[in-house]
């Protein structure tokens, strides 16, 4: 769903841009409360594979594909505000090197991604945890219809950007029926995806994804020759099973196996966007990337013939610039939390 330049006109766009910068503004004062020292590097982690799942288009029906977009994965792996900026820092990194996602539209992407997909998502999270037993399949159900339910909205969101500022005459309610029937199919593969990302990492160590912190796993006592649950406030948290540096050097290496060799075999056909332009004829307004003669545009490096080899490498660099640039943001954003703490904490006086 990365809107290029040409879909929508100058002023949505830098209204869209403004409504962007505000909320990033928001989000780094958010992460603060959400960032740790053990979540932080855990956060540029989930910017990587994020950017890495995002070049591996599936085919969801006839000539048409679709990919993650990440944002119920990263509010509930590390919170709403840092999963905000996880999300556009992967944006950012697409659409300057990469040529993906216009760069006057970045603004309507990360509003459309980054705040839409990833609030819309973590009030559906929330709200279903709320209701449902706190355990880890409860938050790996919820998962996946955050996830769900989170790309047919953001799919709105576009077509709300359009009915505003679109830049050719089209049908707006057959965009919004096109673009919402398309993005269903696609959210059935985003939230299997999420599902098995965060239950995976919630059966390793439930204790760093901030979608579970509040699950206790009741202790036992034989009452009457029968086990019987504690009441919740004193037990325990649930158990590490791996270090972090384990879980950390995982992701990674994942994140660079996905980018670097399975996105060779991803669909080529156009995903729910480009479909639904080609279809309804908005398409051909679509402008030039600004960055086209980047040496990383369309995903492969510049001059280098053997496709597997061009496409490996770039999601490669991808990855690594992404994992950079996301954890020097994370990591700057908690020192800042770190700093504040300590100008405000109490100094002894003598007497």
């Amino acid at each position: 769903m990365h809107v290029p330049d040409g879909f929508i006109n100058a002023p949505t766009s830098a209204v869209a841009g403004v409504v962007a910068a505000g909320a990033i503004a928001v989000s780094l004062r958010g992460a603060r409360r959400e960032l740790d020292e053990r979540t932080a590097p855990l956060a540029g982690l989930v910017a990587a594979f994020i950017f890495a799942v995002q070049m591996l288009n599936f085919p969801v029906a006839a000539g048409t594909s679709g990919h993650l977009l990440g944002g119920a994965l990263a509010a509930i792996l590390v919170g709403p505000f840092t999963g905000a900026l996880c999300i556009s820092v992967v944006l950012l990194m697409q659409g300057v090197l990469f040529a993906d996602g216009g760069l006057t539209a970045l603004g309507v992407n990360i509003t459309d991604m980054s705040i839409v997909g990833v609030g819309v998502a973590y009030v559906v999270f929330r709200g279903l945890v709320k209701v449902l037993p706190r355990t880890r399949r409860t938050v790996t159900a919820a998962s996946f219809v955050a996830a769900l339910v989170s790309v047919p909205a953001a799919a709105l969101a576009f077509t709300a950007f359009y009915a505003v500022g679109g830049t050719t005459d089209v049908a707006i309610g057959k965009v919004a029926t096109a673009m919402v029937g398309v993005h269903l199919l696609i959210g059935i593969g985003e939230a299997v995806i999420t599902a098995l990302t965060v239950g995976a990492v919630v059966a390793v160590r439930p204790d760093l994804v901030h979608g579970s912190r509040d699950l206790r796993r009741p202790l036992k006592l034989r009452v009457g020759g029968e086990l019987v649950d504690v009441p919740a406030a004193g037990a325990p948290a649930p158990a590490a099973r791996t270090s972090r540096r384990t879980l950390w050097i995982s992701g990674l290496v994942t994140s660079l196996v996905l980018a670097g060799f399975v996105s060779f075999y991803a669909s080529a056909s156009p995903d729910g966007l480009e479909k639904v332009a080609e279809d309804k004829g908005f398409a051909a307004s679509a402008e030039e990337h600004h960055t086209a003669d980047s040496p990383l545009a369309d995903y492969g490096v510049k001059d280098l013939d053997d496709a597997r080899l061009s496409g490996g490498l770039a999601g490669v660099i991808g990855v690594g610039v992404t994992v950079a640039a996301g954890s020097a943001v994370f990591w700057a954003v908690r020192r800042r939390r770190t700093d504040e703490a300590a100008d405000v904490s109490p100094t002894p006086t003598g007497v």
